[in-house]
């Protein structure tokens, strides 16, 4: 799904324009050679960005636009799609870039998709879900068969268009504004402007990139000031945020953290329970307390701040512990004992309490979903719910969310850049881990499958949402944010998105 900014721009006059070259920090230990279709490290897609193009982008409004294409149409019939190619376009050597390229790339990506031998079936592998086929009539013409043909297709078109003649090889060539020029991996990485690029060159004429290995690396980089800019997801860089010296730019990344409830489990089969316990978790103080706000809250599987976001169900996620007891209670749920915590005949007669045990994944750059735990613990106390936590690596939380011998799971999604989360929400599907069966909200991902117009597309996601609100299949906590900090501002773009953090610097024009 993949991203839109909040930024922070404090009006100081402590960070000076970039002129013609920025030294970047990042973090990259694994990446060997350039592959933009396979990429193994998420700071190194923000170089490819500059790099490459693709035939279609996503704007600061999370709207698909023409880059490498000038214009597109839909067939009557809303099965194939034709996009017309810019004319004179050409990669960095010279050699022409034409509707021929993209369909022998979206052809590499499809058939790496489906290599069942392959373990790599590379980084924009869901293009085969969106994809039938794709064709090129001339030069300048690609039609796509949809698989789906639907809105979410323009957004599967934004995988980097590479040469036909140097698929599978390190380091192809790109079409974007910069070339690189030199590469160490694990050292460094330089970039330069490429000067065949069809639009006007960019004023930052050099960008290096430095390597560390852990985030503390990188941050160290910034203090020290060996970088102008680093790209940090680290909770410890919430520090300078508020700092004079930088710019800090919040980005939103595509890290969707939920809190799963498992239905097929007997004490969370009630949407009332499942209610309840969304009516107890004070989101705000998770995010606050723990993440230091280096998140942004979200109530659905979508952007908030977006057009698809749909911003008139306040009334359903507002904590209230009252309506929380009303609910358990109305579930048979009550302290008969006064030991604080609920309880209730079963079946059989026997009195059992109301206990849960919550599975976590503790990322390694993520040190702090323990503690997130904790208080999700501590608040659900409050309503009588006893909470035990469970540490899991990631085999033993991918064993049991797909074997379903989870009753709460503290997890996070990766979200695809098309805004469908039909992944999650219908049934049987791939990461509806919580067993959620709703035929409502099976019909709404059929019809939005259907979409074809921005608004049709929009109208539905709306009432995926109010769905998704009434049913409780799950709790979404919030979008894990990261922070550029930077000394040198290089952007006027108001959507620096993850996997894009240097958006905009080969339009940026220091004023003389």
């Amino acid at each position: 799904m993949f991203l839109i900014l909040c930024l922070i721009l404090p009006l100081t006059a402590q960070a000076s324009n970039v002129e013609d070259s920025l030294v970047v920090g990042i973090q990259s230990v694994k990446t060997q050679y350039i592959d933009p279709l396979s990429p193994v490290e998420r700071d190194m897609m923000s170089i490819y960005d500059l790099v490459y193009e693709s035939l279609v982008t996503i704007d600061d409004n999370y709207l698909p636009q023409p880059l490498l294409c000038e214009s597109w149409e839909l067939t009557s019939s809303g099965r194939s799609w034709t996009f017309h190619m810019r004319e004179g376009l050409v990669f960095s050597d010279g050699t022409p870039l034409t509707a021929y390229d993209v369909v022998a790339t979206a052809e590499y990506i499809l058939q790496k998709a489906t290599d069942e031998s392959s373990q790599d079936t590379g980084y924009y592998a869901n293009l085969r879900y969106y994809v039938s086929s794709i064709s090129a009539p001339d030069q300048y013409t690609v039609v796509v068969r949809a698989a789906r043909s639907y809105y979410g297709l323009l957004y599967a078109m934004t995988f980097p268009v590479l040469p036909a003649a140097q698929l599978g090889q390190q380091q192809p060539l790109g079409s974007g504004p910069y070339v690189i020029e030199s590469f160490q991996p694990g050292s460094y990485l330089l970039l330069g402007v490429n000067t065949r690029w069809w639009k006007n060159l960019p004023q930052v004429r050099e960008i290096s990139f430095l390597m560390y290995d852990v985030p503390k690396s990188v941050i160290e980089s910034y203090e020290y000031a060996r970088v102008d800019t680093i790209f940090t997801r680290s909770i410890a860089a919430a520090q300078y945020r508020s700092g004079t010296s930088s710019l800090a730019l919040d980005y939103r990344t595509n890290q969707l953290e939920c809190l799963l409830m498992n239905h097929s489990h007997a004490r969370l089969a009630s949407e009332n329970v499942r209610k309840a316990i969304r009516y107890v978790v004070d989101v705000d103080k998770l995010a606050s307390n723990v993440y230091l706000g280096m998140v942004a809250r979200t109530d659905t599987p979508f952007i908030p701040g977006t057009w698809m976001y749909n911003d008139s169900l306040d009334a359903y996620f507002v904590r209230n512990l009252d309506e929380a007891k009303r609910l358990l209670n109305e579930e048979g749920w009550g302290d008969s004992n006064g030991d604080g915590i609920l309880d209730r005949l079963d079946e059989k007669g026997k009195l059992v309490n109301f206990t849960l045990t919550l599975y976590v994944y503790e990322e390694p750059e993520n040190d702090v979903r323990m503690e997130c735990a904790n208080l999700i613990a501590e608040q659900l106390a409050q309503v009588g719910i006893s909470v035990s936590i469970s540490a899991q690596t990631f085999a033993g939380i991918q064993e049991k969310l797909s074997a379903g011998s989870f009753q709460l799971a503290l997890v996070s999604y990766a979200m695809d850049v098309p805004p469908d989360p039909g992944f999650l929400l219908m049934t049987s599907n791939t990461g509806n881990y919580v067993r959620y069966r709703s035929t409502a909200m099976n019909d709404l991902f059929k019809q939005l499958r259907t979409c074809v117009s921005q608004s049709e597309y929009q109208q539905t996601l709306m009432d995926i949402q109010t769905q998704f609100a009434k049913d409780c299949p799950f709790i979404c906590l919030f979008w894990r944010k990261g922070v550029v900090l930077t000394r040198k501002m290089y952007t006027t773009r108001r959507d620096v998105r993850e996997l894009s953090l240097l958006r905009g610097i080969e339009s940026f024009r220091t004023l003389k």
